[in-house]
């Protein structure tokens, strides 16, 4: 019975511990809502954008210094203004349906964050519609 208590004190300790290293990673960090953007399927030729969105965790301005996407058929965008402490900023990406087929890419983001490197990802499957037979 000592042996069982012990051990889901162990269990509650732990935790407890992870919780903590959990949000003191978030502090000093850039943190954005979602990491992957699924654009599902999708037709040749329709507008391929979707949008990043993320906090400033830091106790001072965040700068993005880069982010660079895989490959040529994706465009980011991004303000190059510092982000005040607890604001939220966006990166913009358009990526290009032109090819048929699914694709999965992804966009590395740079900034003064603890976190200094965060990788983005875009994926779906780009399908030639019956009007569009002959691209």
């Amino acid at each position: 019975m000592i042996r069982k208590l012990a051990v889901l004190c162990f269990i509650c300790f732990s935790l407890v511990v992870s919780a903590q290293l959990k949000q003191n990673k978030q502090n000093d960090s850039i943190v954005f809502t979602k990491l992957v953007h699924d654009y599902g399927i999708i037709d040749v030729g329709s507008p391929g954008y979707c949008e990043f969105t993320f906090t400033n965790k830091m106790k001072t301005s965040m700068v993005i210094s880069n982010v660079r996407p895989s490959c040529g058929c994706t465009v980011a965008k991004w303000s190059k203004e510092p982000i005040p402490p607890g604001k939220t900023g966006s990166i913009k990406i358009n990526f290009s349906t032109k090819i048929p087929g699914t694709f999965l890419k992804t966009i590395t983001v740079t900034s003064n964050a603890k976190n200094a490197t965060v990788t983005l990802r875009i994926k779906g499957n780009v399908r030639i519609n019956k009007t569009n037979r002959n691209i």
